[in-house]
């Protein structure tokens, strides 16, 4: 009889296989690209054209004023993503003059 325990072996077993696997057919698949680029000569704007080849500048957080305030603890809440808990019912209580 089959227990939980030798199930569970054989679904890890079967998992490293896997992983091995996919990684061995990664391993692969990279090789073949490689040799096709080095073949034909190809260069980062051959393969992917629409890719300027500058690496895009990170976005920096945009200072926003805050628009709201809890009057018992003092913090805020700009008004952009999620509403804080603090801040139920009409807001208007709760705006910054």
């Amino acid at each position: 009889m089959i227990t939980a325990e030798d199930l569970k072996d054989q679904i890890a077993t079967l998992q490293r296989q896997l992983a091995e696997l996919h990684q061995r057919e990664i391993s692969e698949a990279i090789a073949k690209t490689r040799a096709l680029i080095d073949e034909y000569r190809l260069t980062v704007s051959d393969v992917f054209p629409n890719r300027q080849g500058k690496p895009k500048q990170p976005r920096r957080p945009s200072n926003v004023n805050a628009k709201y305030r809890d009057p018992v603890s003092g913090k805020t809440w700009s008004g952009r993503g999620r509403v804080p808990g603090w801040l139920v019912g009409d807001r208007s209580g709760y705006l910054i003059g």
